[in-house]
């Protein structure tokens, strides 16, 4: 594994309140990344090129403009004091070139490494972790190579750019290989197969670190998928403690062997035996820690935003079982005639323009004393099971 480079001095000076943050990317992570910023008494600035988006709404100044757009990365350098991202698709030569003249506490080595699958499963393997088999692959020829080593069931992945399930096919059989979507993927010449992990549940784990190497590692969170999108997340998650503490010990050891300074989504299998196999990292806030708003001592994005701002790190607290789920594009409209009757749940709006099938709207937390019970009761509302 290479050694990391030494973290800028510019990036281990605390940031305080008054001072401004910076956030490159204005979805919904990037509006409760600013809401924790503003309780906290920081400026908040973000670049987005939709008028108006969820961060714009709550940010003290929005740049509307393209993420690539060299000027305006530089302007929002030259008015903040720290930058942040959202999303992983920042054009790296652009942060590379206003690193002299403001903190950049994650660098480009952190995006570098987890915006291309191939890197980060290299990476994650040195790292002593355990993933699944994997092979790079750059045209068929090289994926039927490829799936003769790992057989089937295994998955077709572009190596930048997937997301919710897009860039990326399950292989079950030969047939599968003339799937339209296969050319589609193979078109990039920069993709990976990866060998199918046979596991009881996923999870993930949210970690945190600040350039003095302190981190917050929040609780195991299991993960409910539908259509390759997260639809529901338990915390505590399901499995025995012992293993949960092995999950929270390895997403701390990859935070260290990152040098991570904010947080970071570390994405698990667990198999029936309780071995732990990591799927994939996210360099930010993360779908599945949502529930830390109501649920924990500090939420996600108030812990990012102190990791970023090099502030000393907490122990975090589950203060209570939860259960998240998410609110889709085809869910807005039945989600708002339940704030009508459910007046434990909370309704978290993302204020997005647009309502379209399958994406993010929001999300709900509801606060449980019984996990089952709760499942039964999104189950029970036919929302989401009959409209998925």
């Amino acid at each position: 594994m290479q050694p990391q480079k030494a973290v800028p001095t510019l990036t281990r000076k605390m940031i305080m309140p008054g001072q401004t943050i910076g956030i490159i990317g204005g979805g919904q992570l990037g509006q409760m990344m600013a809401l924790s910023a503003k309780y906290a008494g920081f400026r908040v600035v973000v670049l987005d090129p939709t008028p108006h988006c969820p961060a714009g709404q709550v940010a003290d100044q929005q740049i509307v403009a393209p993420y690539a757009d060299t000027t305006a990365i530089e302007q929002l350098a030259s008015i903040s004091d720290v930058l942040t991202y959202e999303f992983e698709n920042v054009d790296l030569a652009a942060l590379d070139d206003v690193a002299d003249r403001v903190a950049i506490p994650q660098g480009t080595e952190l995006l570098r490494i987890t915006k291309n699958r191939l890197r980060e499963k290299t990476f994650l393997r040195q790292a002593g972790m355990k993933t699944a088999p994997f092979v790079a692959v750059h045209d068929r020829d090289g994926l039927l190579a490829a799936v003769d080593q790992l057989g089937y069931p295994c998955v077709l992945k572009t190596c930048e750019g997937g997301y919710d399930g897009h860039g990326q096919l399950v292989l079950h059989s030969l047939a599968d290989l003339d799937d339209p979507v296969v050319d589609e993927i193979l078109a990039t010449k920069d993709d990976i197969l990866e060998g199918w992990v046979d596991c009881q549940l996923e999870c993930s784990v949210m970690v945190a670190r600040n350039a003095s190497g302190e981190t917050s590692v929040f609780p195991v969170s299991e993960n409910i998928h539908w259509n390759e999108i997260l639809h529901e997340s338990i915390v505590p998650a399901r499995i025995s403690n012992q293993t949960a503490q092995r999950a929270q010990q390895m997403a701390e050891k990859i935070a260290h062997a990152l040098q991570l300074r904010g947080i970071l989504g570390v994405e698990m299998f667990v198999t029936a035996t309780g071995e732990i196999y990591i799927n994939e990292l996210a360099p930010r806030p993360h779908n599945s820690g949502h529930y830390s708003i109501e649920a924990c001592n500090f939420s996600q994005f108030a812990i990012h935003d102190r990791a970023i701002c090099n502030w000393p790190l907490p122990k975090i607290k589950l203060l209570h079982q939860v259960v998240m789920v998410n609110v889709l594009g085809q869910h807005v409209e039945d989600t708002r005639r339940l704030v009508a009757t459910k007046p434990n749940w909370h309704f978290h709006d993302y204020g997005k323009a647009e309502v379209r099938h399958n994406r993010k709207m929001g999300h709900i937390t509801i606060l449980t004393g019984d996990v089952e019970e709760t499942l039964k009761e999104i189950d029970d509302t036919h929302v989401w099971r009959d409209k998925h």
